[in-house]
């Protein structure tokens, strides 16, 4: 083969190359072009929710509850919404907490009470009363007992005769509805929350016998409850220490055998 036609041969090898390259590079600088999805946003609506946990007792306000973007197909009975009460944030202004709220959610009315100074009796469920009770920090288990903990009230008191004291549980798994708190100021200048005393919910069978329980009792305790025991049931009451029309029963030991009567003791013979 004569050399002009090998250099013409490889000129066009060389060109064809060269053209190959320009047309690799350019196909990589181009983006394959992708039709963007279009996504439909679901309707919402603004919600009233806490802005921050809420335990029972606390107040509501501007800082503590506030509107929130809710799907408008997941709206629930209950819910308070901008459309149906546009105010509720300065309506519900001061109202007191009856139920623990969580931070984001949703406030509805039967979690919470008015705003009235009545506030313990809003708190107390329907068929209930409150009691209160004294502690120390001995008797209320080292002042770790907080409201809407479960206590079991335990009643110290002096046998009869022998001198030896009898404990007894008088009422079981017991809500607490409020803790009086004071501070104490100890001798290093140091600064401590104590309760002085103790509320609790129960139900009008259970106040007789812790009325009766405190005018007998040396001493009476509050035993804290697991958060597991919450639902066992909590109207448990010592009856034994009322008679049929209310009024404290009394035993009367004789020749070995007690014989019990009702508000008074009867004579013997």
């Amino acid at each position: 083969m004569k050399p002009v036609r090998i250099i013409i041969l490889a000129v066009a090898v060389g060109s064809a190359a060269m053209a190959g390259l320009l047309v690799m590079k350019l196909t990589r600088g181009r983006a394959p072009q992708i039709a963007a999805p279009v996504i439909e946003r679901e309707p919402t609506i603004n919600v009233l929710v806490a802005s921050k946990s809420l335990p029972v007792g606390a107040r509501l306000g501007a800082e503590s509850i506030r509107w929130m973007a809710w799907p408008k197909d997941n709206i629930a009975e209950g819910m308070i919404t901008e459309e149906n009460r546009p105010a509720a944030v300065d309506d519900l202004s001061g109202a007191v907490v009856r139920l623990p709220i969580f931070n984001g959610e949703p406030v509805r009315p039967e979690k919470i009470a008015d705003a009235s100074n009545r506030i313990m009796s809003s708190l107390l469920p329907a068929g209930k009363r409150a009691v209160a009770t004294e502690i120390t920090v001995a008797t209320g288990a080292g002042g770790f007992i907080l409201p809407n903990d479960r206590v079991d009230v335990i009643m110290v008191r002096k046998s009869d005769g022998n001198g030896l004291y009898l404990t007894e549980t008088v009422l079981s798994n017991v809500r607490v509805l409020a803790i009086d708190q004071q501070v104490e100021v100890k001798e290093d200048g140091s600064k401590s929350v104590l309760g002085t005393t103790a509320t609790l919910e129960l139900t009008p069978e259970q106040s007789k016998v812790m009325t009766v329980a405190q005018q007998m009792a040396e001493r009476i305790s509050l035993a804290l409850r697991s958060v597991a025991d919450a639902q066992e049931p909590d109207t448990v009451a010592a009856d034994y220490l009322l008679s049929g029309d209310g009024q404290p029963s009394i035993q009367v030991i004789k020749s070995g055998s007690i014989v019990k009567t009702d508000g008074a003791i009867q004579n013997q013979r």
